[in-house]
């Protein structure tokens, strides 16, 4: 999967980069129809310590999927984002399932009718 990484107002370290590919990467376990994702990760100009925002979006075939999440640092909001799609992909996953199986079983009534 290609991922792309934005920073917003800094300028990202390679490790971070590196995490960030690796997180995203694992969501192939999950779903191997995964086209690309886009990270975006941003520094808030505020007092609170949780300032740093990451947004990932992914696109699969049919559907785009989004997550963001702010907090102290940009590995804990990228491990919450990513949880969050895999959340959302697990659904698609059953969704695309039960629609598959449903169709299965129509085709298999007309078949029966004539």
């Amino acid at each position: 999967m290609k991922v792309s990484v934005q920073s917003i107002h800094f300028n990202a370290d390679k490790k971070l980069l590196g995490f960030i590919q690796k997180r995203v990467d694992k969501l192939d376990q999950f779903f191997d129809q995964i086209i690309s994702g886009q990270v975006y990760l941003k520094l808030e100009n505020t007092e609170d310590e949780a300032n740093k925002i990451t947004e990932i979006k992914l696109s699969v075939p049919g559907s785009l999927f989004f997550a963001k999440e702010q907090c102290k640092t940009f590995e804990e909001a990228t491990d919450l984002a990513i949880e969050s799609l895999r959340k959302q992909v697990d659904k698609h996953k059953t969704k695309i399932k039960a629609h598959v199986s449903n169709h299965k079983e129509v085709l298999a009534e007309e078949e029966e009718a004539f």
